[in-house]
Order: structure tokens, then sequence, then C-alpha cells
């Protein structure tokens, strides 16, 4: 799938890719639903009928990913949220193997996510996945998400790469598609991003269900 030689720099993003979106799925589906039907005095079946349209209006923007946006508009504590069921936070199958391998080659590492700097360090600070990475790059620090094309240039200004030798690994389309928008070569989808969930359509886009599929030559 991949010519690790002709590769210098590998962009990873972490929910759904290399953290299980199980995690999120259900926090933001099932355990914030019922924590401000609690607050409202809701039927969790209603404050999931009120949530819905307003999480997808969001979605693809940065306030999307901001915890502290959420936390004020919801009038819940989301960071407090996510620590208190941390425990359900998992590193997919094979990754740490891969992370180790890539530990081992030339190829500068970062973590490329769009998740808020609070939801990265209860992550980083559970999975220990930190170590591994030579830089790890927060949408919210570029104030633009992944969605938008313009982020990889700013991207480009803070960690400087070659589009003709960079690979992005990602299990959003739309993030893959910017990427492609904006010229990078080498884009592999996750099929499997939630492991409680069927392997997803990845666009057309080459498609990894583990990060084994991707050790051979590296």
């Amino acid at each position: 799938m991949i010519d690790w030689k002709k590769i210098d720099t590998v962009l990873l993003d972490m929910d759904g890719t290399l953290l299980d979106l199980n995690f999120d799925n259900h926090f933001w589906k099932e355990f914030v639903p019922l924590k401000f039907a609690e607050k409202q005095g809701l039927s969790p079946a209603v404050a999931k009928q009120q949530l819905e349209p307003r999480f997808k209006s969001m979605e693809g923007k940065l306030e999307w990913y901001c915890l502290d946006y959420w936390s004020e508009v919801l009038q819940l504590d989301i960071a407090g949220l996510k620590a208190e069921i941390s425990g359900l936070i998992t590193v997919l199958p094979h990754v740490a193997e891969f992370l180790e391998k890539l530990q081992r080659s030339t190829q500068k590492v970062l973590l490329v996510t769009n998740a808020h700097r609070g939801s990265l360090g209860i992550k980083m600070e559970k999975t220990c996945l930190q170590p591994f990475f030579d830089g790890i790059i927060s949408s919210h620090d570029l104030g633009v998400p992944k969605e938008h094309a313009g982020f990889w240039g700013l991207l480009q200004q803070l960690e400087p790469f070659d589009k003709e030798t960079t690979v992005l690994i990602d299990d959003s389309l739309a993030v893959l598609d910017s990427a492609r928008q904006f010229g990078l070569s080498h884009l592999i989808s996750v099929s499997k991003p939630d492991s409680k969930q069927p392997k997803k359509n990845t666009g057309g886009y080459p498609a990894i269900e583990d990060f084994r599929e991707l050790m051979s030559g590296l």
C-alpha cells in the first residue's frame, strides 16, 4: 500500500485512527445527553432529540471539537465528564506496535488532531502514546479544523513537510478530501474507526482495517 522508502513525514489522526472512536461516539451520543437530561429535567430521549440537531449544525467547524464551547452552550463541564469515563478510552489494535516500528525508523511522526487540548491531555495521559510523536498539533492551535484545506498550509509553516513524501492516515473523509485538495500525495483511510461498529465507507481512498497492513517494509 505504501513504499516507506519514499516517506519522510507521517501525519497521524488520533480519534478513530489511533484511538477507538467508540469512546467519542458513546460520550457524545449517550453520556452527554444523559447528563444534559439530568441537568435540564428531561428524559434522555428528549435530550437526544434536542442535542442531535445542535451537534449536527457544528460538524466540520472548530467549535464542534471545542470543549470550552460545549461547556458554555450546554452548561456542563465537558472536560470533567470526559475524565469521568476516561476508562473507556482505548488504543485500536496493533497501533502501539506500528508506532514502535515508526519510532525506530527515520520518518518524522506528527500527531495531527482536531481534538481540543483538554481532550488531548486526557487521552495522552490515559494511553501513554505521547512519547511516540515528534510533535503534537491540535487544529485549535492553528484556528482552523482539518476539514479546511487552509489547515495544511498552516501546518506546513509550523512543521515543514514535503507534499510528495508525506503520508496522512485519517478516518475522516472530509479531512482526507481537504488534504487531497491541498496536494498531499499519500492518503490512507481507516475502515473500522469504531470497534463496536461495522466497517465504514472509505470513499475510494486506500484503506486499512488495522495497522498490521502498513507494517510491511517499515
